[in-house]
Protein backbone atom coordinates (compact mmCIF):
# COMPACT_ATOMS: atom_id res chain seq x y z
CA UNK A 1 0.00 0.00 0.00
CA UNK A 2 2.54 2.53 1.18
CA UNK A 3 4.81 1.49 -2.19
CA UNK A 4 1.45 2.68 -4.25
CA UNK A 5 1.45 5.90 -2.65
CA UNK A 6 4.67 6.74 -2.98
CA UNK A 7 4.82 5.31 -6.53
CA UNK A 8 1.81 8.11 -6.94
CA UNK A 9 3.71 10.79 -5.10
CA UNK A 10 6.69 9.85 -7.51
CA UNK A 11 4.74 10.13 -10.70
CA UNK A 12 4.32 14.17 -9.37
CA UNK A 13 8.42 14.27 -10.73
CA UNK A 14 7.12 13.63 -14.60
CA UNK A 15 5.93 16.91 -16.01
CA UNK A 16 9.54 18.47 -14.51
CA UNK A 17 11.81 15.46 -15.41
CA UNK A 18 14.51 17.82 -16.75
CA UNK A 19 14.66 20.05 -13.48
CA UNK A 20 14.61 17.12 -11.30
CA UNK A 21 17.87 15.51 -12.57
CA UNK A 22 19.59 18.82 -12.92
CA UNK A 23 18.68 19.38 -9.59
CA UNK A 24 20.13 16.23 -8.70
CA UNK A 25 23.58 16.71 -10.86
CA UNK A 26 24.31 19.98 -8.94
CA UNK A 27 23.51 18.64 -5.68
CA UNK A 28 26.05 15.94 -6.58
CA UNK A 29 28.14 18.41 -8.07
CA UNK A 30 28.46 20.75 -4.93
CA UNK A 31 28.91 17.76 -2.75
CA UNK A 32 31.74 16.87 -4.71
CA UNK A 33 33.30 20.32 -4.61
CA UNK A 34 32.99 20.30 -0.42
CA UNK A 35 34.68 16.64 -0.59
CA UNK A 36 38.11 17.78 -2.97
CA UNK A 37 39.16 21.29 -1.50
CA UNK A 38 39.91 19.82 2.25
CA UNK A 39 42.15 16.82 -0.41
CA UNK A 40 43.73 20.41 -1.72
CA UNK A 41 44.41 22.05 1.52
CA UNK A 42 45.83 18.77 2.51
CA UNK A 43 48.46 18.69 -0.35
CA UNK A 44 49.44 22.09 0.05
CA UNK A 45 50.02 22.16 3.67
CA UNK A 46 52.07 18.86 3.69
CA UNK A 47 53.70 18.50 0.37
CA UNK A 48 53.92 21.87 -1.61
CA UNK A 49 54.74 23.91 1.27
CA UNK A 50 58.15 21.52 1.86
CA UNK A 51 58.88 21.96 -2.02
CA UNK A 52 62.22 24.11 -2.48
CA UNK A 53 61.14 24.98 -6.29
CA UNK A 54 57.97 26.41 -7.80
CA UNK A 55 55.88 25.94 -3.94
CA UNK A 56 54.95 29.55 -4.74
CA UNK A 57 53.58 29.17 -8.40
CA UNK A 58 51.93 25.26 -7.44
CA UNK A 59 50.01 27.19 -4.55
CA UNK A 60 48.59 30.27 -6.84
CA UNK A 61 48.08 27.84 -9.52
CA UNK A 62 46.16 25.73 -6.76
CA UNK A 63 44.41 28.69 -5.44
CA UNK A 64 42.62 29.84 -8.52
CA UNK A 65 41.63 26.12 -9.18
CA UNK A 66 40.48 26.40 -5.44
CA UNK A 67 38.62 29.79 -6.32
CA UNK A 68 36.80 27.81 -9.40
CA UNK A 69 35.56 25.11 -7.25
CA UNK A 70 34.15 27.88 -5.07
CA UNK A 71 32.37 29.64 -7.88
CA UNK A 72 31.24 26.04 -9.32
CA UNK A 73 29.55 25.22 -5.49
CA UNK A 74 28.06 28.82 -5.45
CA UNK A 75 26.32 27.90 -8.58
CA UNK A 76 25.16 24.68 -7.68
CA UNK A 77 23.41 25.80 -4.69
CA UNK A 78 21.91 28.76 -6.43
CA UNK A 79 20.96 26.26 -8.71
CA UNK A 80 19.61 23.57 -6.46
CA UNK A 81 18.20 26.54 -4.18
CA UNK A 82 16.08 28.88 -6.70
CA UNK A 83 15.49 25.69 -9.65
CA UNK A 84 14.65 23.12 -7.06
CA UNK A 85 12.74 25.58 -5.15
CA UNK A 86 10.95 26.31 -8.19
CA UNK A 87 10.04 22.66 -9.20
CA UNK A 88 8.30 22.18 -5.42
CA UNK A 89 6.01 24.94 -6.38
CA UNK A 90 5.29 23.74 -10.00
CA UNK A 91 4.36 20.51 -8.30
CA UNK A 92 2.38 22.18 -5.71
CA UNK A 93 0.55 23.88 -8.19
CA UNK A 94 -0.35 21.03 -9.75
CA UNK A 95 -1.77 19.64 -6.39
CA UNK A 96 -3.59 22.27 -5.85
CA UNK A 97 -5.19 22.36 -8.78
CA UNK A 98 -6.37 18.91 -8.34
CA UNK A 99 -7.48 18.92 -4.59
CA UNK A 100 -9.66 22.15 -5.53
CA UNK A 101 -11.05 20.59 -9.41
CA UNK A 102 -11.70 17.96 -6.90
CA UNK A 103 -13.67 19.69 -4.12
CA UNK A 104 -15.61 21.02 -6.97
CA UNK A 105 -16.95 17.34 -7.52
CA UNK A 106 -17.65 16.48 -4.53
CA UNK A 107 -21.80 16.89 -2.94
CA UNK A 108 -23.49 18.90 -0.68
CA UNK A 109 -23.64 15.29 1.33
CA UNK A 110 -19.75 15.50 1.77
CA UNK A 111 -19.62 19.75 2.72
CA UNK A 112 -22.22 18.98 5.12
CA UNK A 113 -19.40 16.98 7.30
CA UNK A 114 -16.45 19.01 6.98
CA UNK A 115 -15.35 22.36 8.02
CA UNK A 116 -14.34 24.75 6.18
CA UNK A 117 -10.79 25.53 8.09
CA UNK A 118 -9.70 21.34 7.75
CA UNK A 119 -10.35 21.93 4.51
CA UNK A 120 -8.14 24.92 3.67
CA UNK A 121 -4.89 23.77 5.42
CA UNK A 122 -5.37 20.88 3.37
CA UNK A 123 -4.69 23.05 0.51
CA UNK A 124 -2.10 25.18 2.09
CA UNK A 125 0.18 23.97 4.64
CA UNK A 126 0.10 20.09 3.77
CA UNK A 127 1.32 21.07 0.43
CA UNK A 128 3.52 23.04 1.12
CA UNK A 129 5.00 20.16 3.13
CA UNK A 130 4.41 18.05 0.28
CA UNK A 131 6.27 20.22 -1.88
CA UNK A 132 9.21 20.97 0.29
CA UNK A 133 9.51 17.08 0.67
CA UNK A 134 9.45 16.16 -3.13
CA UNK A 135 12.17 19.20 -4.01
CA UNK A 136 14.81 18.81 -0.74
CA UNK A 137 14.36 15.14 0.53
CA UNK A 138 16.15 13.67 -2.90
CA UNK A 139 18.51 15.98 -3.49
CA UNK A 140 19.54 16.28 0.94
CA UNK A 141 19.80 12.65 0.50
CA UNK A 142 22.03 12.44 -2.12
CA UNK A 143 24.15 14.92 -0.84
CA UNK A 144 24.20 13.63 2.96
CA UNK A 145 25.02 9.86 1.21
CA UNK A 146 27.95 11.11 -0.75
CA UNK A 147 29.81 13.38 1.75
CA UNK A 148 29.25 11.27 4.54
CA UNK A 149 30.52 8.03 2.73
CA UNK A 150 33.21 10.09 0.49
CA UNK A 151 34.73 11.82 4.04
CA UNK A 152 34.61 8.57 5.67
CA UNK A 153 36.21 7.02 2.79
CA UNK A 154 38.61 9.75 3.18
CA UNK A 155 39.51 10.10 6.51
CA UNK A 156 40.03 5.90 7.07
CA UNK A 157 42.97 6.69 3.91
CA UNK A 158 44.21 9.75 6.13
CA UNK A 159 44.28 7.87 9.37
CA UNK A 160 41.60 4.78 10.10
CA UNK A 161 41.79 5.33 14.04
CA UNK A 162 40.90 8.84 14.29
CA UNK A 163 38.26 8.07 11.80
CA UNK A 164 36.43 5.36 13.49
CA UNK A 165 36.98 7.82 16.52
CA UNK A 166 35.14 10.38 15.25
CA UNK A 167 32.62 8.04 13.35
CA UNK A 168 31.68 6.31 16.75
CA UNK A 169 30.38 10.21 17.49
CA UNK A 170 28.49 10.20 14.51
CA UNK A 171 26.57 7.21 15.25
CA UNK A 172 25.68 7.80 18.80
CA UNK A 173 24.88 11.10 17.55
CA UNK A 174 22.61 9.85 15.05
CA UNK A 175 20.67 7.62 17.45
CA UNK A 176 19.96 10.72 19.48
CA UNK A 177 19.15 12.44 16.12
CA UNK A 178 16.26 9.97 15.68
CA UNK A 179 15.05 9.38 18.88
CA UNK A 180 14.12 13.09 19.45
CA UNK A 181 12.82 13.40 15.93
CA UNK A 182 10.49 10.91 16.50
CA UNK A 183 9.33 12.84 19.46
CA UNK A 184 9.37 15.87 17.45
CA UNK A 185 7.09 14.32 14.48
CA UNK A 186 4.26 13.65 17.65
CA UNK A 187 4.01 16.86 18.71
CA UNK A 188 4.26 18.59 15.14
CA UNK A 189 1.21 16.24 14.32
CA UNK A 190 -0.51 17.91 17.66
CA UNK A 191 0.17 20.93 16.19
CA UNK A 192 -1.30 20.56 12.87
CA UNK A 193 -4.57 19.61 14.37
CA UNK A 194 -4.42 22.35 16.88
CA UNK A 195 -3.59 25.22 13.89
CA UNK A 196 -6.34 23.32 12.14
CA UNK A 197 -9.11 23.97 14.65
CA UNK A 198 -8.24 27.45 14.70
CA UNK A 199 -8.42 28.20 11.35
CA UNK A 200 -11.69 26.40 11.14
CA UNK A 201 -13.09 28.80 14.58
CA UNK A 202 -11.81 31.77 12.96
CA UNK A 203 -13.15 31.55 9.78
CA UNK A 204 -16.84 30.45 11.53
CA UNK A 205 -16.04 33.74 13.87
CA UNK A 206 -15.09 35.86 10.96
CA UNK A 207 -18.03 34.54 8.73
CA UNK A 208 -20.63 34.97 11.28
CA UNK A 209 -19.51 38.58 12.83
CA UNK A 210 -22.87 40.48 12.38
CA UNK A 211 -24.50 37.87 14.66
CA UNK A 212 -21.72 37.97 16.93
CA UNK A 213 -21.86 41.45 17.11
CA UNK A 214 -25.70 41.75 16.85
CA UNK A 215 -25.91 39.45 20.05
CA UNK A 216 -23.10 41.41 21.79
CA UNK A 217 -21.08 37.88 22.12
CA UNK A 218 -17.72 39.38 21.03
CA UNK A 219 -16.36 38.51 24.63
CA UNK A 220 -18.15 34.42 24.35
CA UNK A 221 -15.94 34.50 21.01
CA UNK A 222 -12.60 35.90 22.37
CA UNK A 223 -13.14 33.04 25.17
CA UNK A 224 -13.52 30.12 22.84
CA UNK A 225 -10.86 31.53 20.45
CA UNK A 226 -8.42 32.07 23.70
CA UNK A 227 -9.18 28.20 24.65
CA UNK A 228 -8.06 26.66 21.37
CA UNK A 229 -5.17 29.41 21.21
CA UNK A 230 -4.25 28.08 24.47
CA UNK A 231 -4.35 24.38 23.58
CA UNK A 232 -2.10 25.61 20.29
CA UNK A 233 0.70 26.82 22.75
CA UNK A 234 0.38 23.81 24.75
CA UNK A 235 1.10 21.75 22.01
CA UNK A 236 3.67 24.27 20.82
CA UNK A 237 5.59 24.50 23.93
CA UNK A 238 5.66 19.84 23.88
CA UNK A 239 7.61 20.70 20.53
CA UNK A 240 9.60 23.41 21.35
CA UNK A 241 10.78 21.31 24.12
CA UNK A 242 12.20 18.83 22.02
CA UNK A 243 13.20 20.50 19.69
CA UNK A 244 15.23 22.57 22.42
CA UNK A 245 17.35 19.33 23.33
CA UNK A 246 17.33 18.35 19.78
CA UNK A 247 19.36 21.39 18.09
CA UNK A 248 21.26 21.84 21.27
CA UNK A 249 22.12 17.89 21.85
CA UNK A 250 23.26 18.11 18.14
CA UNK A 251 25.42 21.56 18.59
CA UNK A 252 27.49 19.53 21.54
CA UNK A 253 27.87 16.47 19.53
CA UNK A 254 29.46 18.66 16.72
CA UNK A 255 31.28 20.23 18.76
CA UNK A 256 32.49 17.16 20.76
CA UNK A 257 33.38 15.57 17.33
CA UNK A 258 35.58 18.53 16.67
CA UNK A 259 37.31 18.64 20.71
CA UNK A 260 37.62 14.73 20.41
CA UNK A 261 39.85 14.40 17.31
CA UNK A 262 41.57 16.82 18.08
CA UNK A 263 42.55 15.65 21.29
CA UNK A 264 43.19 12.34 19.79
CA UNK A 265 44.77 13.85 16.61
CA UNK A 266 47.57 15.54 19.23
CA UNK A 267 48.06 12.99 21.05
CA UNK A 268 48.45 10.51 17.54
CA UNK A 269 51.09 13.79 16.52
CA UNK A 270 53.07 13.37 19.64
CA UNK A 271 53.63 9.71 18.49
CA UNK A 272 54.42 10.66 15.16
CA UNK A 273 51.62 8.79 13.47
CA UNK A 274 49.86 11.80 12.31
CA UNK A 275 51.28 14.69 10.73
CA UNK A 276 49.97 18.21 11.33
CA UNK A 277 48.47 18.58 7.65
CA UNK A 278 46.69 15.39 7.99
CA UNK A 279 45.19 16.66 11.44
CA UNK A 280 44.18 20.46 9.35
CA UNK A 281 42.32 18.43 6.59
CA UNK A 282 40.80 16.25 9.51
CA UNK A 283 39.08 19.23 11.17
CA UNK A 284 38.17 20.39 7.71
CA UNK A 285 36.33 17.16 6.71
CA UNK A 286 34.48 17.20 10.22
CA UNK A 287 32.11 19.76 9.03
CA UNK A 288 31.00 17.06 5.97
CA UNK A 289 30.37 14.74 9.39
CA UNK A 290 28.43 16.50 10.58
CA UNK A 291 25.83 18.43 8.78
CA UNK A 292 24.81 14.91 6.34
CA UNK A 293 23.79 14.04 9.83
CA UNK A 294 21.78 16.91 10.36
CA UNK A 295 20.73 17.06 6.97
CA UNK A 296 19.70 13.24 7.17
CA UNK A 297 17.44 13.53 10.39
CA UNK A 298 15.88 16.79 8.62
CA UNK A 299 14.75 14.40 5.83
CA UNK A 300 13.22 12.03 8.12
CA UNK A 301 11.35 15.16 9.68
CA UNK A 302 10.54 16.42 6.50
CA UNK A 303 9.54 13.26 5.28
CA UNK A 304 6.89 12.50 7.74
CA UNK A 305 5.36 15.86 7.45
CA UNK A 306 5.17 15.54 3.70
CA UNK A 307 4.39 12.10 3.91
CA UNK A 308 1.45 12.43 6.40
CA UNK A 309 0.16 15.70 4.79
CA UNK A 310 0.26 13.55 1.05
CA UNK A 311 -1.94 10.69 2.95
CA UNK A 312 -4.20 13.39 4.17
CA UNK A 313 -4.28 14.46 0.20
CA UNK A 314 -5.27 11.37 -0.73
CA UNK A 315 -7.93 11.14 2.23
CA UNK A 316 -9.65 13.74 -0.07
CA UNK A 317 -8.55 12.73 -3.29
CA UNK A 318 -10.07 8.98 -3.04
CA UNK A 319 -13.25 10.41 -1.83
CA UNK A 320 -15.12 9.25 -4.95
CA UNK A 321 -17.79 12.34 -5.60
CA UNK A 322 -21.30 10.41 -4.70
CA UNK A 323 -23.18 12.45 -7.38
CA UNK A 324 -21.69 12.09 -10.53
CA UNK A 325 -22.09 10.71 -14.33
CA UNK A 326 -23.71 7.51 -14.94
CA UNK A 327 -21.71 5.62 -17.71
CA UNK A 328 -23.87 5.77 -20.13
CA UNK A 329 -25.31 9.04 -19.18
CA UNK A 330 -27.41 11.12 -22.16
CA UNK A 331 -26.71 14.62 -23.29
CA UNK A 332 -29.97 17.36 -23.09
CA UNK A 333 -29.53 20.20 -24.68
CA UNK A 334 -32.49 22.49 -23.75
CA UNK A 335 -35.36 20.61 -21.48
CA UNK A 336 -39.15 20.91 -22.01
CA UNK A 337 -39.61 21.08 -18.27
CA UNK A 338 -41.50 17.75 -17.36
CA UNK A 339 -40.73 16.46 -14.01
CA UNK A 340 -41.88 13.75 -12.26
CA UNK A 341 -41.41 12.52 -8.63
CA UNK A 342 -42.00 8.09 -8.95
CA UNK A 343 -41.68 7.16 -5.26
CA UNK A 344 -39.59 9.23 -3.97
CA UNK A 345 -37.47 8.36 -0.33
CA UNK A 346 -34.92 10.55 0.81
CA UNK A 347 -32.44 10.68 3.85
CA UNK A 348 -29.37 12.38 4.72
CA UNK A 349 -26.25 10.37 4.88
CA UNK A 350 -26.50 7.68 7.77
CA UNK A 351 -29.55 9.33 9.05
CA UNK A 352 -32.43 6.30 8.77
CA UNK A 353 -35.04 9.03 9.88
CA UNK A 354 -36.58 9.79 6.16
CA UNK A 355 -37.43 13.65 5.20
CA UNK A 356 -39.51 12.39 1.88
CA UNK A 357 -41.62 9.46 1.81
CA UNK A 358 -43.09 7.61 -0.87
CA UNK A 359 -43.52 11.09 -2.81
CA UNK A 360 -45.42 10.84 -6.31
CA UNK A 361 -45.77 14.40 -8.02
CA UNK A 362 -45.93 14.99 -12.09
CA UNK A 363 -45.44 18.55 -12.61
CA UNK A 364 -46.00 19.32 -16.36
CA UNK A 365 -44.01 21.81 -18.81
CA UNK A 366 -44.69 25.75 -18.20
CA UNK A 367 -46.52 24.51 -14.27
CA UNK A 368 -46.32 26.98 -11.50
CA UNK A 369 -46.23 25.07 -8.48
CA UNK A 370 -45.48 26.39 -5.17
CA UNK A 371 -44.73 24.69 -1.51
CA UNK A 372 -45.56 25.24 1.53
CA UNK A 373 -45.47 23.21 5.09
CA UNK A 374 -43.97 23.70 8.31
CA UNK A 375 -40.32 24.28 8.93
CA UNK A 376 -38.82 20.76 8.25
CA UNK A 377 -41.37 19.35 6.49
CA UNK A 378 -38.79 18.78 3.22
CA UNK A 379 -39.71 21.89 0.81
CA UNK A 380 -36.00 22.59 0.43
CA UNK A 381 -34.70 19.10 -0.06
CA UNK A 382 -37.42 18.30 -2.68
CA UNK A 383 -36.58 20.88 -4.81
CA UNK A 384 -32.47 19.97 -3.85
CA UNK A 385 -33.20 16.57 -5.40
CA UNK A 386 -34.16 18.38 -8.64
CA UNK A 387 -30.80 19.78 -9.73
CA UNK A 388 -28.84 16.34 -7.89
CA UNK A 389 -27.73 18.92 -5.08
CA UNK A 390 -28.49 14.83 -3.35
CA UNK A 391 -28.88 12.04 -4.84
CA UNK A 392 -33.08 10.03 -4.10
CA UNK A 393 -32.38 6.80 -1.95
CA UNK A 394 -35.59 5.09 -3.53
CA UNK A 395 -37.69 5.62 -6.31
CA UNK A 396 -36.87 8.26 -8.88
CA UNK A 397 -37.29 11.77 -10.50
CA UNK A 398 -37.08 12.39 -14.51
CA UNK A 399 -37.00 15.10 -16.92
CA UNK A 400 -38.83 14.85 -19.83
CA UNK A 401 -39.43 11.41 -19.27
CA UNK A 402 -35.77 10.79 -18.18
CA UNK A 403 -34.14 9.55 -14.76
CA UNK A 404 -32.18 12.77 -14.02
CA UNK A 405 -29.56 10.26 -12.76
CA UNK A 406 -29.44 9.32 -16.62
CA UNK A 407 -28.90 12.70 -17.63
CA UNK A 408 -25.21 14.39 -18.01
CA UNK A 409 -24.72 16.79 -14.71
CA UNK A 410 -23.66 19.33 -16.47
CA UNK A 411 -26.42 19.29 -18.76
CA UNK A 412 -28.89 18.80 -16.14
CA UNK A 413 -28.17 21.55 -14.07
CA UNK A 414 -28.15 23.85 -17.33
CA UNK A 415 -31.43 23.38 -17.25
CA UNK A 416 -32.17 24.89 -13.56
CA UNK A 417 -32.13 27.81 -12.30
CA UNK A 418 -32.03 28.59 -8.64
CA UNK A 419 -32.75 31.85 -6.17
CA UNK A 420 -31.97 30.44 -2.80
CA UNK A 421 -32.96 31.78 1.08
CA UNK A 422 -29.34 32.09 2.01
CA UNK A 423 -27.94 34.15 -0.83
CA UNK A 424 -24.26 33.84 -1.46
CA UNK A 425 -22.39 36.86 -3.78
CA UNK A 426 -19.20 36.69 -4.25
CA UNK A 427 -16.21 39.49 -3.55
CA UNK A 428 -16.12 41.37 -6.45
CA UNK A 429 -18.23 43.41 -9.10
CA UNK A 430 -21.98 44.28 -9.30
CA UNK A 431 -21.50 43.15 -12.95
CA UNK A 432 -19.76 40.37 -12.17
CA UNK A 433 -21.99 38.43 -9.63
CA UNK A 434 -24.58 39.02 -12.01
CA UNK A 435 -22.88 37.50 -15.26
CA UNK A 436 -22.24 34.60 -12.86
CA UNK A 437 -25.49 33.49 -14.55
CA UNK A 438 -24.39 33.01 -18.05
CA UNK A 439 -20.46 33.77 -18.01
CA UNK A 440 -20.27 34.48 -21.93
CA UNK A 441 -23.29 37.66 -21.28
CA UNK A 442 -22.52 41.01 -23.03
CA UNK A 443 -23.60 43.75 -20.27
CA UNK A 444 -26.66 44.92 -21.76
CA UNK A 445 -27.76 40.95 -21.29
CA UNK A 446 -26.42 41.58 -17.66
CA UNK A 447 -28.42 45.10 -17.58
CA UNK A 448 -31.77 43.32 -18.81
CA UNK A 449 -31.67 41.02 -16.31
CA UNK A 450 -30.95 43.03 -13.61
CA UNK A 451 -34.10 45.80 -14.51
CA UNK A 452 -36.19 42.43 -14.46
CA UNK A 453 -35.13 41.77 -10.85
CA UNK A 454 -36.03 45.34 -9.75
CA UNK A 455 -31.90 46.07 -9.63
CA UNK A 456 -31.13 48.44 -12.50
CA UNK A 457 -32.48 51.41 -10.36
CA UNK A 458 -30.70 50.92 -6.83
CA UNK A 459 -27.46 49.80 -8.81
CA UNK A 460 -27.37 53.24 -11.05
CA UNK A 461 -27.11 55.20 -7.45
CA UNK A 462 -24.19 53.15 -6.34
CA UNK A 463 -21.24 55.19 -6.76
CA UNK A 464 -19.73 53.14 -9.67
CA UNK A 465 -22.79 51.57 -10.78
CA UNK A 466 -22.28 48.00 -12.24
CA UNK A 467 -18.45 48.21 -11.47
CA UNK A 468 -19.41 48.80 -7.79
CA UNK A 469 -17.12 46.43 -5.90
CA UNK A 470 -20.00 44.72 -2.95
CA UNK A 471 -17.18 42.92 -0.77
CA UNK A 472 -16.95 39.64 0.76
CA UNK A 473 -20.24 37.66 0.60
CA UNK A 474 -21.77 41.55 -0.70
CA UNK A 475 -21.55 43.11 2.86
CA UNK A 476 -22.15 46.93 1.57
CA UNK A 477 -25.38 45.92 0.06
CA UNK A 478 -29.31 45.46 2.20
CA UNK A 479 -30.69 42.30 2.38
CA UNK A 480 -33.14 43.16 -0.27
CA UNK A 481 -30.24 44.39 -2.99
CA UNK A 482 -28.14 40.92 -2.39
CA UNK A 483 -31.46 39.21 -3.11
CA UNK A 484 -32.37 41.23 -6.33
CA UNK A 485 -29.10 40.89 -7.54
CA UNK A 486 -29.31 36.63 -6.73
CA UNK A 487 -32.34 37.07 -8.85
CA UNK A 488 -30.75 38.88 -11.87
CA UNK A 489 -28.37 36.06 -12.02
CA UNK A 490 -31.38 33.79 -12.27
CA UNK A 491 -33.12 35.67 -15.21
CA UNK A 492 -29.83 35.98 -16.70
CA UNK A 493 -29.30 32.29 -16.69
CA UNK A 494 -33.12 32.11 -18.33
CA UNK A 495 -33.55 28.34 -17.76
CA UNK A 496 -36.32 26.11 -18.29
CA UNK A 497 -37.22 25.26 -14.67
CA UNK A 498 -37.17 27.73 -11.64
CA UNK A 499 -36.75 27.03 -8.75
CA UNK A 500 -37.08 29.94 -5.86
CA UNK A 501 -36.49 29.19 -2.57
CA UNK A 502 -37.89 32.03 -0.81
CA UNK A 503 -36.81 34.07 -2.92
CA UNK A 504 -38.73 37.34 -2.13
CA UNK A 505 -38.18 36.93 1.85
CA UNK A 506 -35.81 39.88 2.32
CA UNK A 507 -37.65 42.16 0.05
CA UNK A 508 -39.96 44.82 1.15
CA UNK A 509 -43.49 44.92 0.17
CA UNK A 510 -43.08 47.79 -2.80
CA UNK A 511 -39.74 46.05 -3.86
CA UNK A 512 -41.37 41.91 -3.08
CA UNK A 513 -44.44 43.35 -5.73
CA UNK A 514 -41.89 44.69 -8.91
CA UNK A 515 -40.16 41.72 -8.23
CA UNK A 516 -42.65 39.24 -7.83
CA UNK A 517 -44.13 40.47 -11.39
CA UNK A 518 -41.24 39.91 -13.05
CA UNK A 519 -40.76 36.28 -11.12
CA UNK A 520 -44.35 35.62 -12.74
CA UNK A 521 -43.29 36.95 -15.96
CA UNK A 522 -40.17 34.84 -16.02
CA UNK A 523 -41.96 31.69 -15.07
CA UNK A 524 -44.67 32.18 -18.27
CA UNK A 525 -44.29 29.10 -20.19
CA UNK A 526 -40.97 27.27 -17.62
CA UNK A 527 -41.89 24.90 -15.04
CA UNK A 528 -41.74 27.11 -11.76
CA UNK A 529 -41.36 25.87 -8.16
CA UNK A 530 -41.66 28.02 -5.28
CA UNK A 531 -40.82 27.49 -1.77
CA UNK A 532 -42.62 30.50 0.42
CA UNK A 533 -43.59 31.53 3.93
CA UNK A 534 -45.93 34.64 2.42
CA UNK A 535 -48.82 34.40 1.23
CA UNK A 536 -48.25 36.80 -1.36
CA UNK A 537 -45.70 34.87 -3.12
CA UNK A 538 -48.26 31.84 -3.60
CA UNK A 539 -51.44 33.55 -3.50
CA UNK A 540 -51.97 33.61 -7.48
CA UNK A 541 -50.52 29.62 -7.53
CA UNK A 542 -52.16 27.89 -9.88
CA UNK A 543 -51.03 24.56 -8.04
CA UNK A 544 -50.18 24.32 -3.83
CA UNK A 545 -48.63 21.87 -2.57
CA UNK A 546 -48.92 21.45 1.32
CA UNK A 547 -45.73 19.21 2.51
CA UNK A 548 -45.66 17.52 5.74
CA UNK A 549 -43.62 14.62 7.52
CA UNK A 550 -45.66 12.23 5.88
CA UNK A 551 -45.36 13.79 2.19
CA UNK A 552 -47.97 15.48 -0.11
CA UNK A 553 -50.88 16.67 2.20
CA UNK A 554 -53.02 18.57 0.48
CA UNK A 555 -53.13 20.19 -3.47
CA UNK A 556 -55.22 22.99 -5.15
CA UNK A 557 -55.32 26.54 -5.42
CA UNK A 558 -55.36 28.84 -2.55
CA UNK A 559 -59.08 29.24 -2.36
CA UNK A 560 -59.76 25.23 -2.65
CA UNK A 561 -57.28 24.52 -0.05
CA UNK A 562 -58.93 27.34 2.56
CA UNK A 563 -62.01 25.93 1.31
CA UNK A 564 -60.73 22.28 3.01
CA UNK A 565 -60.18 23.95 5.86
CA UNK A 566 -57.21 21.49 6.52
CA UNK A 567 -53.45 21.58 6.79
CA UNK A 568 -53.14 24.69 4.45
CA UNK A 569 -56.00 26.46 6.54
CA UNK A 570 -54.24 26.40 9.67
CA UNK A 571 -50.62 27.19 7.92
CA UNK A 572 -52.23 30.39 6.83
CA UNK A 573 -53.75 31.29 10.32
CA UNK A 574 -50.77 30.18 12.04
CA UNK A 575 -48.39 33.33 10.23
CA UNK A 576 -48.78 32.13 6.65
CA UNK A 577 -50.13 35.56 5.79
CA UNK A 578 -49.38 39.01 4.08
Amino acid sequence: MKENKLKRLAAYYKPYKGLFFTDLFFAVLGAAVTLVIPLLVRYITGTVVNMSDNATRIILQIGLGMILLVLVELFSNFYITFFGHMMGAYIEHDMRNEIFMHYQKLSFAFYDNQKVGHLLSRITSDLFDISELLHHGPEDLIISTIKLAGAFLILLGVNWKLAVIAFSIVVIMLFYAFFFNKKMKNAFKENRARIADINSQIEDSLAGIRVVKSFGNEDREMEKFARGNERFVDSKRRSYRYMAGYNSGMNAFSTMITVVSLIAGALFMSDGSLSSADLVTFLLYINNFTEPVKKLVNFTEQFQNGYSGYERFLEIMNIAPDIHDEPNAVSMEKAQGDICFDDVTFHYGDHKDNVLSHVNLEVKAGEYVALVGSSGAGKTTLCSLIPRFYDVTGGKITLDGVDIRKIKLEDLRRQIGIVQQDVYLFAGTIMENIRYGKPDATDEEVIRAAKAANAHDFIMEMEEDYDTDIGQRGVKLSGGQKQRLSIARAFLKNPPILIFDEATSALDNESEKVVQDSLEKLAKDRTTFVIAHRLSTIRNARRILVLTEDGIAEEGTHKELLAKNGVYARLCEAGLSD
